[in-house]
């Protein structure tokens, strides 16, 4: 059996299988199972969701964040997607989001938003716009996990 360990610093919140931690100090956690996570760094608020991707983004992090509705994001993820295909030309975008169609479609969300980090910037290119601060993080910022393992 394969563990995964994440690092966490006082203050911050993880989302677990649904539920929000918060930890008081600096910890570590290991997963010894299956589990989906999603780091606070990587949260995207409604209001942050301004771009088409990033709409899908948030769309995809309540897979994650609330598996009792994740049937209902996961149609919202296929209509989403569907307009997606239709609005956009640019090659590795139309590539990323059948990656992403692919993930989402073998329950691994986790993995689709971190290929959905990795169109932002294309997105911004395309759009000409600038993000701020919050953006560029969940576009950049990567887990800090000690070890990789299960999820």
């Amino acid at each position: 059996m394969s563990t995964l360990r994440i690092s966490l610093r006082a203050g911050e919140r993880i989302f677990v299988n649904g539920a929000v931690m918060r930890v008081d100090r600096k910890t570590s956690i290991e997963f010894l199972n299956d589990v989906a996570f999603l780091l606070e760094g990587h949260v995207l608020q409604a209001s942050e969701a301004k771009t088409p991707l990033r709409q899908l983004y948030f769309i995809v992090q309540m897979i994650l964040i609330d598996p009792a509705n994740a049937a209902v994001a996961k149609e919202m993820f296929a209509r989403s997607r569907e307009l997606l295909l239709g609005s956009f030309k640019t090659p590795e975008i139309l590539a990323g989001l059948e990656d992403i169609d692919d993930m989402v479609g073998r329950n691994r969300p986790f993995d689709a938003l971190k290929r959905l980090r990795s169109l932002i910037p294309l997105e911004d290119a395309i759009m000409g716009s600038v993000p701020d601060r919050h953006e560029t993080a969940i576009e950049l910022e990567t887990p800090r996990i000690a070890a990789q393992g299960a999820r």
